[in-house]
C-alpha cells in the first residue's frame, strides 16, 4: 500500500537506556489516528538514521554532530562505575575518578561520555559494544564506565553500580533533521516539552468563528429633564364630507 493509503506514521527512535514510554502513551492519547513506530538504535547511529529520512525525530546522546540538525537538549545522567558485587568499591557510597587510578577500565567503541582523560588504566582490549564490556566487568577482566541508564539496562545479579560525582556526564536530546520539521515533528516536541493540546508550539489551536454582533433594541430618546419624550402628535383626521 501507498503512504497515502495507510496513513500517516511517526517514526521515533531512541538509543540504549532512553525509555521512551511516557512520552508514547501521551502521543498515542492525543493522537490516536497517528500511530508511532519506535526504533531502537545503537548511539553512534541514531544521527544517521535522521539524515537518511529513516527517522522523524531521534532520542540522542549529547553531544552528535548537528550539522543539519535541530536539537532540543533534555536531561542529564548520572554517570556511574560498574563493578563485581565483591569488589572494593561497593565499601563506598561514592566514587571518585581518583579512586579509580590503579584498576583497568574498558572503554567500549560505543562509548558516549565525553572523557577528556579517561579514567583508571587501559584495559586490555576496547570491547565493540558496552554490553561486551559488561560481560568482561563481570569475568572480573576489569571495570566500566557508563551512564546510569545503561548500567540499569545491562543489571545482573553479580555486578553492581555506585556513583561517580566528579566524572562527565552523558546528556540526552531530541533530534531531528532540520528541514523536515514537520506537523507531526511540532506534535512531538509539545509531547516531550509537557505542553497541552492547544500549546503545541507552530499548531495553533482552532478558534470558533466570532458570532455576529446582535443589533441591540434601540431606547426611546429622552428630553433635557431625564423625561421619556411625549410621542408626536397624530396627524388629526379631516371631517368627511356628507
Amino acid at each position: 500500500m501507498t503512504d497515502g493509503e495507510t496513513g500517516r506514521v511517526f517514526r521515533l527512535a531512541y538509543v540504549p537506556g532512553v525509555t521512551p514510554a511516557k512520552w508514547v502513551n501521551v502521543w498515542t492519547e492525543r493522537m490516536p489516528d497517528v500511530p508511532i513506530t519506535l526504533l531502537a538504535v545503537p548511539a553512534a547511529e541514531a544521527v544517521g538514521l535522521l539524515r537518511d529520512g529513516a527517522a522523524d525525530a531521534a532520542f540522542v546522546r549529547l553531544p552528535v554532530d548537528r550539522e543539519g540538525l535541530s536539537v532540543i537538549p533534555l536531561y542529564v545522567e548520572i554517570t556511574v562505575v560498574m563493578v563485581p558485587k565483591d569488589h572494593e568499591a561497593t565499601a563506598a557510597d561514592e566514587v571518585t575518578v581518583a579512586d579509580l587510578a590503579d584498576d583497568e577500565v574498558f572503554h567500549p567503541l560505543d562509548d558516549t561520555i565525553d572523557w577528556a582523560v579517561r579514567p583508571g588504566l587501559p584495559a586490555f582490549t576496547r570491547p565493540a559494544t558496552t554490553a561486551d564490556a559488561v560481560e568482561l566487568v563481570a569475568a572480573g577482566s576489569g571495570l566500566l564506565v557508563v551512564p546510569q541508564s545503561l548500567a540499569r539496562l545491562h543489571h545482573r545479579r553479580d555486578l553492581t553500580y555506585r556513583p561517580m560525582p566528579d566524572a562527565p556526564q552523558s546528556q540526552i536530546g531530541l533530534a531531528w533533521p532540520t528541514d523536515a520539521t514537520t506537523d507531526l515533528v511540532e506534535d512531538f516536541i509539545g509531547v516531550v516539552r509537557g505542553r497541552t493540546v492547544n500549546s503545541s508550539r507552530g499548531r495553533a489551536a482552532d478558534t470558533p468563528a466570532e458570532k455576529p454582533a446582535q443589533r441591540q433594541p434601540r431606547k426611546p430618546a429622552q428630553n433635557g429633564s431625564g423625561r421619556r419624550a411625549a410621542p408626536a402628535a397624530r396627524k388629526k383626521k379631516g371631517n368627511r364630507p356628507r
